[in-house]
């Protein structure tokens, strides 16, 4: 009888992922939604945050809006943005707590094809090392639709910093080539 050794696959395993890593995209365009009844253009802190960070790192800002914590107005922004050609990274911020109000995660999800879990489970590990056991309360979500990326992160600064510096950043462009492959 035929055997393979666990040892070769995973490391055969690991250096495909790697040499997939290695694809570039270049210039992403993305869109910043930041959901809440009280935040305006002037202060959204997370989104203006987002968009300097995200242009530093030479991708384009297309589309930018401050959408009410209203299930059906965030559905149908989000809607939209899936079929606009230039936007290829769709990223929320706010409405992912537990409250009434936080419904961007129940009006996001059932758009996605695909849920890549780890992102909020990564998330949530990195926030208990932050704020302890209030983490549980987050539902950060890293999703896939018509071929774009799809992530929803809680409205504050250092949520937002958090979530795109130590997890999104580095694998974005992997994200986006997979997504599409």
């Amino acid at each position: 009888m035929y055997s393979v050794n666990p040892l070769i696959i995973n490391k055969m395993g690991t250096h495909e992922h790697k040499h997939h890593a290695k694809h570039k995209i270049g210039n992403i365009g993305f869109a910043v939604i930041t959901t809440s009844n009280t935040r305006t253009m002037e202060t959204d802190e997370s989104g203006k945050w987002l968009i300097g960070f995200l242009q530093k790192k030479g991708h384009s800002c297309k589309y930018h809006a401050i959408v009410p914590n209203d299930k059906n107005k965030i559905k149908s922004e989000i809607a939209a943005l899936l079929d606009n050609i230039a936007v290829q990274l769709i990223i929320t911020s706010g409405g992912t707590g537990c409250g009434k109000k936080d419904v961007t995660i129940d009006a996001v999800a059932g758009l996605l094809e695909k849920k890549l879990e780890g992102f909020g489970e990564l998330f949530r590990m990195l926030s208990y090392k932050e704020i302890g056991s209030a983490a549980i309360m987050s539902r950060a979500l890293l999703g896939i639709a018509k071929g774009k990326i799809v992530v929803c992160v809680p409205g504050s600064v250092d949520a937002m910093k958090m979530a795109v510096q130590k997890l999104l950043v580095d694998e974005l462009e992997h994200l986006i080539w997979e997504s599409n492959r």
